[in-house]
């Protein structure tokens, strides 16, 4: 601002005439170094009052909003003949601090420099010498040091900061309150879970001792033959017997279902895939009540592979019993099975599919798609859940793929090494 404004330029000529006449005094060798000094500063105080009023009226015209001081620091004065030699040093600031030339008053240490500026002239002028009209040029290095000083400059920052500042420790307490409320919902929901397995295993426990007594009791009124009962009565102690054999399958399963893919304890042992897998479906045809079920396989691999045979067969099992439950009118279910770099098996029926929004609950605990046409379906929902585990227990993944109306395809992936 203080090369640009016009008001300070007409006062910056004044000084600067002022010094060139000085130095052209002591080039003449009329006055002394120090009377150069002395000189100009006592005229530079004569007129500061003025540049320093003038400096402030512009510096509210750039609205600034702040107060702001500005000062001139003289730092070398050099001067030297019109070809350079006879070099003569007036003022020097490395040996001693450099001195105020004009503007506000304050300490070096108190200041932030903004500029540096170096006026170079040559400056010819007269003097009379001896009643004798003489002619002289030098050459001026003229050095000088822009400082300005903003009361309160920290809490300006501040200030300019604080919006920037509450926003970022919004967000940052945003966040944290997002991860708290995450962690804590993390610890609720796992709390849940165990809550929940432990019921579930408790129940089964307690339910298993008195089924297992009535079992017990039915057993011996079935062998027992002194003691004489009626058909009627035999035909109501084989209902019971029915009943409390299917209480204690469901409850089996209920059980073991709760346990995880980690907890789940394999007993692997090699076996020729299609001769297996034949033997599953064999056996899964035979109990079939409907015969309008159709059932294809395409098994033509004989890979040994690596599994728990009880458990891989409840995995199955639990997909084509699906594949029934959740069937239509002439259901056909095909089954294939490949290898590469996995062992590889496939389940697909034409059945009344799973909404695409219900697929990622699928393997869920306790899930059962919400589907209008399967209400009067039985079931706990445990199903494909631990099939999903004994799956996982294998090291392999299994995948669904399905359409309303149309039908779903199992893919079940086991790593053969």
């Amino acid at each position: 601002m203080d090369d640009l404004s016009p008001s300070l330029d007409t006062i910056n000529d004044l000084w600067q005439e002022k010094f060139l006449s000085l130095v052209a005094d002591y080039f003449s060798g009329q006055i002394t170094k120090e009377k150069i000094l002395s000189n100009i500063k006592e005229y530079n105080n004569s007129i500061n009052d003025l540049y320093i009023e003038t400096y402030q009226k512009e510096l509210k015209k750039k609205e600034i909003g702040y107060d702001l001081k500005f000062n001139k620091i003289v730092n070398t004065i050099i001067i030297s003949d019109s070809i350079g030699n006879a070099r003569d040093t007036i003022f020097n600031s490395k040996p001693k601090k450099g001195f105020h030339l004009i503007g506000d008053k304050f300490t070096i240490e108190n200041g932030h420099k903004v500029s540096s500026s170096l006026w170079l002239t040559d400056h010819t002028f007269k003097r009379i010498i001896n009643d004798e009209s003489k002619s002289f040029t030098y050459n001026l290095q003229f050095e000088t040091e822009d400082r300005m000083n903003i009361d309160g400059w920290e809490r300006i920052v501040l200030r300019r900061m604080a919006s920037l500042l509450i926003i970022s420790i919004s967000i940052f307490l945003l966040v944290f309150g997002l991860l708290f409320y995450a962690i804590k919902s993390f610890i609720t929901q796992k709390k849940i879970a165990d809550i929940k397995t432990d019921f579930v295993n408790n129940i089964t426990h307690e339910l298993k001792t008195p089924l297992s007594t009535l079992s017990l009791a039915t057993k011996m009124l079935k062998s027992d033959k002194n003691i004489s009962v009626s058909e009627n009565s035999k035909n109501i102690v084989n209902t019971i017997e029915r009943q409390n054999v299917r209480l204690q399958k469901l409850i089996d399963q209920v059980l073991n279902n709760s346990l995880g893919y980690q907890e789940i304890k394999l007993n692997k042992e090699t076996v020729n895939s299609k001769e297996y897998l034949d033997t599953i479906i064999n056996d899964f045809q035979i109990s079939l009540e409907s015969k309008s079920i159709q059932i294809d396989k395409n098994i033509q691999i004989k890979q040994n592979i690596n599994i728990d045979k009880f458990y891989f067969t409840t995995a199955i099992l639990n997909i084509l019993e699906n594949s029934v439950k959740y069937g239509k009118e002439n259901l056909k279910i095909i089954i294939k099975a490949n290898y590469g770099k996995d062992f590889e098996v496939s389940i697909s029926d034409n059945g009344i599919g799973i909404p695409k929004k219900e697929l990622k609950f699928l393997f869920d605990k306790f899930y059962r798609v919400g589907n209008k046409e399967i209400h009067n379906v039985k079931g706990l929902g445990l199903g494909l859940y631990y099939t999903n585990q004994i799956v996982r227990a294998h090291h392999g993944t299994i995948e669904v793929i399905s359409e309303l109306n149309k039908g779903t395809t199992f893919t079940i992936k086991i790593p053969l090494q």
